[in-house]
């Protein structure tokens, strides 16, 4: 897609996969310049920026490319953590690695990319961009079906993947590993990170209680029957197992999960998993901030079919999309009863092995 000896950025953020990443490109010909993305972190939390820049100067060093840093703390604050933030209080489901993916990476990394003369970005995401012989860009998933990530890509368009390269969306994880040492890269043996885009693994229940101000309240049964505290509606998510106190009369009751909050009286209310959706088998759900990313996938059909996902790695479900005209949305309906499903978690969907696009699931 990228012409040989084109100048690409690599978003190298000390890991292995995107050392990996940069050392495959050199190693096809491109002139690779090396870029550690600095964000913004909460002063309460271990800072940890400093180290993985070091890890990713000392593989740009290893490699013989040149290393940038490029200081992206405004809008990972404003478009990530106060998004976060401000879902979370309004009593829904954010997803911040989506937010992180579509405003720092694909958003204000790819436009600095563009006014220093570089030709595309690079990432170590596990997925794949191809274009068809009508030079539409397509996304699919990761070879690595346990790392595959195109769950978090759903927002990105056509301008962005054209300018766009996964460079180990062909391996399983196992090979970068092998290539890391291959390349001998100094960073081949470090673990993955884990949780939240950029700041690793955050409890989010503690952040959220520096950032949001709670107060205890009621744990419901789905009856309506006080059985126990919580420390504040808006930190649980639905489907949560854990974090709550209720009184159980047996020890060999059913695990109890969310099933609902209430924002304004502050209550959560809990029940075994059978009793989360008593619906029909079929759920319907209404969509906003759609994308798709193949642009002729819109709803030029009154109805779509495709399999759709509603949190990372989860369980595919049949989904028949139908357009909404009055408002330019859509509405879903999903062939499940049985999910932990909350406003504000991204929907997905996909053709086979191609995510064709996505939205944020609107109030229930």
């Amino acid at each position: 897609m990228i012409k040989k000896k084109g100048k690409i950025f690599v978003g190298l953020s000390g890991g292995v996969d995107s050392s990996v990443s940069a050392a495959l490109l050199k190693e096809q010909g491109y002139d690779v310049v090396g870029v550690f993305i600095k964000v913004w972190q909460a002063d309460f939390l271990p800072c940890t920026w400093r180290e993985e820049r070091r890890d990713a100067m000392r593989a740009a060093a290893h490699l013989g490319i040149p290393f940038l840093t490029l200081d992206l703390e405004k809008e990972y604050k404003q478009e990530v953590v106060d998004y976060m933030i401000r879902e979370y209080r309004e009593g829904r489901v954010p997803n911040p690695d989506v937010m992180c993916n579509k405003h720092v990476k694909f958003g204000a990394f790819l436009d600095f990319a563009k006014k220093n003369y570089a030709d595309a970005i690079a990432t170590g995401h596990y997925a794949r961009a191809e274009r068809d012989d009508t030079d539409m860009y397509r996304l699919h998933k990761g070879v690595d079906q346990e790392k595959d990530q195109s769950y978090f890509l759903w927002t990105l368009t056509q301008d962005q993947l054209a300018h766009t390269l996964f460079p180990i969306g062909h391996f399983e994880k196992s090979e970068v590993r092998k290539l890391a040492k291959q390349f001998g890269l100094p960073n081949a043996e470090k673990k993955d990170s884990q949780g939240l885009c950029f700041m690793g693994a955050v409890d989010m229940k503690d952040f959220l209680k520096h950032c949001i101000k709670t107060s205890p309240g009621s744990v419901l049964d789905v009856h309506g029957n006080i059985i126990g505290t919580h420390e504040g509606a808006m930190l649980y998510t639905i489907g949560q197992r854990h974090g709550f106190h209720s009184k159980k009369k047996r020890t060999n009751e059913l695990p109890l999960f969310v099933t609902s909050k209430n924002i304004e009286k502050n209550t959560v209310t809990v029940g075994p998993a059978t009793e989360v959706n008593t619906l029909s088998a079929e759920t319907q759900f209404n969509l906003c901030d759609t994308n798709w990313i193949p642009p002729n996938r819109q709803m030029g059909e009154k109805h779509l079919s495709y399999q759709a996902r509603i949190r990372y790695r989860g369980v595919l479900y049949g989904a028949i999309i139908h357009a909404r005209e009055s408002t330019g949305g859509i509405r879903v309906t999903l062939n499940t009863n049985n999910e932990f499903i909350a406003p504000g978690q991204s929907m997905v969907f996909y053709d086979e092995d191609e995510c064709v696009g996505g939205g944020i699931i609107a109030e229930l």
